[in-house]
C-alpha cells in the first residue's frame, strides 16, 4: 500500500493551525510542529491548567475562532491524520532528494534532537517584536508590549502595578486595555504615531470596518479606565537605579524630533514598549527561500520560491491573526491539492483570497500609519547599550561609521560584535541598521536557535520520527 504524501507544518499560532486542518481535511498526512506546549502561538496563548483560570476567554477576543481551530485539530488527531508534536523547537529544516527533514531539539531544555521527515514543508513561523533602544531601556521593569501581554496570558500575573505602554503599532492598545482590566493601573499609553497619517490614510482604513470597530471598542475599554493616552509623543529615557521607577515622555514634530520643553516625568514600574513586528525568516532563509524586504516572498498559493516550501501568517508579513488564518487555509489547501498530484481549484478558497487582498491592503496602510518616529535615533545616547548580548553601545556603532567605514549592517557588525550574541540580532537588528543609516533587513543566521555541538554532530543519524 502507498503510503499517503506527508506535510510538515512549522507553527501551531493561527496560520500553522488553519493550514494543518485543511491539508488534513482531504486525507493528506500531517505533522504539527510546535515550541509551545499547546496550540494556538502568541495570539492563542493560554494559561497553564494549573493556574485554574476561571474565564480565560476573557483575555482574548477570538475565543470562538481559537475553539474552532482546537476542535477540529483534536478531531484530527483522533481519527488520525495529524501528529501534533509540542515542545519541539526547530533549528533547521534540511531539502533532501526526496522531501525535508526538519530538525528540532525536544523539551523545555532544548538538548534531545529529534528529526521529522516529510514530503514538503509549510512554514507558519509567525514573527517577533521590533524594539528601539533609548536610555534606560535595559533596567528591569521595561519590557516588551508583546511580553507584558504574554505574563498576562500565559501567566495570568502583572509585569507590574503602575505601566506605561509605549511606541507605536496595533498592539499597544489591547496590551493596555488587557493590563487595566486585570487591575494594574496604566499611568499612560504613549504612541508616537501622528493622527493626521490617519486621517490621510483613512480612505483606506474604512475598507476594512470590522478592524476599525475592533481599534475603537480598545480605545472605549480604556475611556473606561481613565487611562490618558498621548498620541505623537515617545518615550525619551527610563529612570530608576536598581529597577525602572519612572519614565520621561515628551511630544514629537511634523519631523518626527523631540519637541523643546515638551518633555514630562511619569511614575511607574513597569513600561511595556514595542515598535511594531517583524517576520520570523530564519527557517525560509535556511532553505534559499527568496525574501522580500523582511519577509518571505509567496505567490498566490501561499508557495515560496523553494519547490515544496509554502508559507503563511506573519512570515509572509505582518498582518494579525485574521490574515494569517486565510493564508494558512490557503496553503493548506494548495499543499494538499499539489502533494495528491491534482491541479488546485482556486475557486475553493476564493473567499479566503479576497480577505487576503483585503487585509494586506489596510495592514499595509497601516503599517506606514505606525512607523516608528524618523528621528528616534537622535535620542540614542552614545553610551545607551544597543545589543544587549554583546553590550555594543550606540557610540560604538556610530564609530564603526563614521571612524571605522562601515557601510553595511554586516560590516558593523563585523566591527563591534553587534547581533553576534544569543539572539542572533533579532533583538538589535532593526536598532543597529538605524543607527548605522542602513535599510533594515531579515535578520539571519545559520539555524533558527543556538544547538549544541553534540546535537549537530548527530544531525542525520537519528532514527526518523514521522
Amino acid at each position: 500500500m502507498t503510503e499517503r504524501p506527508h506535510l510538515a507544518v512549522i507553527g501551531a499560532g493561527p496560520a500553522g493551525l488553519a493550514a494543518a486542518l485543511a491539508a488534513a481535511r482531504p486525507g493528506l498526512r500531517v505533522t504539527l510542529v510546535d515550541a509551545a506546549p499547546e496550540a494556538g502561538g502568541q495570539f492563542y496563548r493560554q494559561p497553564a491548567a494549573g493556574l485554574g483560570a476561571r474565564r480565560p476567554q476573557a483575555l482574548h477576543h477570538h475565543w470562538r475562532d481559537r475553539q474552532r481551530l482546537r476542535d477540529g485539530l483534536d478531531r484530527h488527531i483522533t481519527a488520525g491524520h495529524v501528529t501534533h508534536l509540542t515542545d519541539h523547537h526547530v533549528w533547521f529544516v534540511e531539502r533532501r532528494a526526496a522531501g525535508f527533514t526538519v530538525h528540532a531539539l525536544l523539551g523545555p531544555e532544548q538538548e534531545e534532537p529529534v528529526e521529522v521527515r516529510a514530503d514538503a514543508v509549510l512554514l507558519a513561523t509567525g514573527g517577533y517584536e521590533k524594539v528601539l533602544p533609548f536610555p534606560g531601556w535595559t533596567l528591569p521593569g521595561v519590557v516588551t508590549a508583546g511580553g507584558a501581554q504574554a505574563m498576562l496570558k500565559g501567566g495570568l500575573v502583572l509585569p507590574g502595578r503602575t505601566a506605561v505602554v509605549a511606541g507605536t503599532g496595533p498592539l499597544l492598545l489591547p496590551v493596555a486595555a488587557g493590563l487595566a482590566a486585570a487591575g494594574a493601573r496604566v499611568a499612560a499609553l504613549v504612541e508616537s504615531a501622528d493622527p493626521r497619517a490617519f486621517v490621510r490614510r483613512s480612505p483606506a482604513l474604512a475598507a476594512q470596518p470590522a478592524k476599525l470597530a475592533e481599534g475603537a471598542r480598545y480605545a472605549a475599554r480604556l475611556l473606561r479606565h481613565r487611562v490618558c493616552t498621548l498620541v505623537h509623543h515617545t518615550v525619551v529615557e527610563a529612570h530608576g537605579d536598581r529597577r525602572l521607577e519612572s519614565v520621561t515622555v515628551a511630544a514629537l514634530d511634523a519631523e518626527g524630533r523631540v519637541r523643546p520643553g515638551t518633555r514630562r516625568r511619569i511614575d511607574c514600574d513597569t513600561l511595556a514598549v514595542g515598535h511594531g513586528m517583524l517576520p520570523h525568516t530564519d527557517l525560509a532563509q535556511g532553505l534559499g527561500c527568496r525574501i522580500d524586504g523582511v519577509a518571505v516572498y509567496v505567490d498566490d498559493e501561499q508557495r515560496t520560491e523553494v519547490p515544496g516550501v509554502w508559507a503563511a501568517g506573519e512570515a509572509t508579513g505582518i498582518g494579525g491573526a485574521v490574515l494569517a488564518l486565510a493564508e494558512g487555509h490557503i496553503a493548506g489547501r494548495s499543499a494538499a491539492a499539489r502533494l495528491s498530484g491534482s491541479a488546485p481549484d482556486p475557486r475553493g478558497w476564493a473567499g479566503a483570497a479576497k480577505a487576503r487582498t483585503g487585509l494586506r491592503r489596510f495592514f499595509a496602510t497601516l503599517d506606514d500609519a505606525y512607523a516608528p518616529p524618523a528621528h528616534w535615533a537622535e535620542q540614542v545616547t552614545d553610551d545607551t547599550v544597543v545589543c544587549r548580548c554583546e553590550e555594543v553601545t550606540g557610540g560604538a556603532v556610530r564609530r564603526a561609521v563614521t571612524e571605522l567605514g562601515a557601510g553595511d549592517v554586516r560590516t558593523v557588525k563585523l566591527l563591534t560584535r553587534a547581533g553576534m550574541g544569543w539572539c542572533q540580532g533579532r533583538m538589535c537588528g532593526s536598532a543597529v541598521a538605524g543607527l548605522a543609516g542602513c535599510p533594515e533587513t531579515a535578520a539571519r543566521g545559520p539555524f533558527a536557535r543556538p544547538v549544541p555541538l553534540g546535537v549537530l554532530a548527530q544531525a542525520g543519524h537519528d532514527d526518523e520520527q514521522q
